[in-house]
Parts: structure tokens; C-alpha cells; sequence
């Protein structure tokens, strides 16, 4: 009985809820401090910061909460110098606060790339596959010669050769042989089966 009374008695159970209380307010510190440290349940919208000059880009990202970084930058004549021109991840999306955004931006230089050996050397396919690869678009001008070949490479109007520096993305005129041969066309089989060939003597 002595030992039920002792049981019973208010200090002990006021030492168990003390121990409880402290317990429970550990758990809850704990809790609350994971939830700071890992931003539990916080998210952001990710804003649409291209076409922003870079400085205005960071302070959009910034007082959203979160940070930039430039990856790339490519050459965009038709945009403003130091323009956003691809940000990820894209915007309208959600993620949590402190999150880096990359950024391609404008650059000021025209970058350039080494023509590789086209001319004389390749199909038009073969050619536009190359090519395309490099980031260039292509167009087709036909000219005298064996069908589908690669005869010439002309950019901005001027012809370019095997290892001319060519503006990175430019439009390249292919020049390519369409079949058809004026020597060839000069060419007739008389009866007999030989060839006879149209000369001018005339001065």
C-alpha cells in the first residue's frame, strides 16, 4: 500500500508531465528546425526572365529568392547585348527557395565556327548533315555539274573554303550540280555509233 500511495502522489506525477512537456518540446524543436533547414512545404514560382537584360534578370531571381547563374552565352543579333535568351529550368514551374536559375545570355561578339571540308568532297546530303550538326542552315543553288554534288560553299554572298572561320548559325548556299553538263550536251552519236563533238573554229 505504501508503495501505491508513493505511486500516486503529486510529485510524481508531476515529474512525468514535466518529462512529457520536455519531451514534447524537443520533438517540436526538432521538427520546426528541419522544416527551416530543408524549406518544408515552401515553394516558388519560377518567373519569366528572358528577353531582361542581365542585371534586371538577377534582381527579379533575387527577390524571389533565388539565385543565377550564367552557363552560355550566344550570339543573337536581332536581341540587345547581355539580353536572357534561355533561362532553366523554364519559367511557370515551382521550386524551392534558393534554387539556382541558369542562364544563356546575349554576348556582344559574333561567335564563329571552322567551315569543315565540304567543297568537292560530298554529297549535298552528307553535306547538309555535316553541317547541320554545326549549327548552320543550309540552302541549295544549283549549278553545271554531276547531280548531287557539292561543288562550292558560299556564305554572306562571298565564297568560304575549308577552314574559314563562318559565323556561327549562318545561312550556306550549297552549290550543288544539277545533272546537267554543257559538254555533255555537245555531245551526238552519228550512225556509226561515234561520238561527235559541236567545235567553233570561228575567231
Amino acid at each position: 500500500m505504501s508503495v501505491l500511495r508513493k505511486f500516486w502522489s503529486p510529485m510524481v506525477w508531476g515529474n512525468l508531465l514535466a518529462m512529457a512537456l520536455v519531451a514534447t518540446l524537443l520533438l517540436a524543436g526538432v521538427w520546426y528546425g528541419l522544416a527551416e533547414y530543408t524549406h518544408h512545404g515552401e515553394e516558388i514560382e519560377i518567373p519569366d526572365v528572358t528577353g531582361r537584360l542581365y542585371a534586371d534578370a538577377i534582381y527579379e531571381l533575387e527577390r524571389q529568392g533565388l539565385t543565377a547563374e550564367v552557363v552560355d552565352s550566344i550570339h543573337d543579333r536581332t536581341k540587345p547585348t547581355g539580353a536572357v535568351l534561355m533561362q532553366r529550368p523554364a519559367s511557370g514551374g515551382h521550386v524551392k527557395a534558393g534554387r539556382t536559375i541558369e542562364l544563356t545570355i546575349n554576348s556582344r561578339h559574333e561567335q564563329s565556327v571552322l567551315m569543315p571540308d565540304i567543297a568537292d568532297n560530298c554529297s549535298v546530303r552528307e553535306a547538309q548533315d555535316r553541317l547541320s550538326v554545326l549549327g548552320f542552315r543550309t540552302t541549295v543553288e544549283e549549278i553545271d555539274g554531276d547531280k548531287d554534288w557539292v561543288y562550292g560553299v558560299k556564305c554572306q554572298g562571298r565564297q568560304v573554303y575549308a577552314g574559314d572561320r563562318v559565323p556561327s548559325g549562318a545561312n550556306l548556299i550549297l552549290q550543288v550540280g544539277s545533272g546537267y553538263s554543257e559538254d555533255a550536251d555537245s555531245m551526238e552519236f552519228n550512225n556509226e555509233g561515234f561520238i561527235e563533238m559541236d567545235y567553233d573554229f570561228t575567231d
